[in-house]
């Protein structure tokens, strides 16, 4: 029972987010794996959720619907900006990722969702916002917290 994950669990494992079999969209299986302790903010709970009661040596890919994940995008989220707003060197073109400053000065990014004339709409929306998630993990080593 010691080694099945609960609660402040420190995990080592390897992962995998995926949009479907063949698109992955992050992956430690190449690399180092991962290490987090269960519950302690920085995992999305749906997420936590999957990784409760599995133990080292389990390997299963979950599926992880967009409100367990990052949620519905907001239509709010979607802010309308004037050109001008934009460096005048900046190329300014649907799809294109660009990061602002917020009230705090943290970085915050955004997608350009479409231009309008001189009106630049820009989606602040997660990127994987609305989607259904794969959620690949194999379980290498699980401590508990003291």
């Amino acid at each position: 029972m010691s080694d099945v994950i609960g609660n402040n669990s420190q995990v080592t494992l390897h992962f995998a987010l995926k949009l479907s079999p063949e698109h992955t969209v992050d992956s430690t299986f190449e690399q180092s794996p991962a290490q987090l302790t269960i519950g302690d903010g920085n995992l999305l709970p749906g997420f936590e959720q999957c990784l409760l009661g599995l133990k080292p040596g389990d390997h299963q890919t979950f599926e992880v619907a967009p409100e367990n994940g990052f949620g519905q995008p907001n239509p709010q989220n979607i802010q309308r900006m004037k050109r001008s707003d934009f460096a005048a060197d900046m190329p300014v073109a649907p799809g294109l990722m660009v990061s602002f400053a917020d009230a705090q000065g943290a970085e915050l990014p955004g997608v350009i969702d479409r231009i309008e004339g001189d009106a630049v709409y820009v989606d602040f929306n997660h990127p994987l916002a609305g989607k259904t998630l794969l959620f690949e993990v194999q379980i290498i080593e699980v401590n508990h917290a003291n």
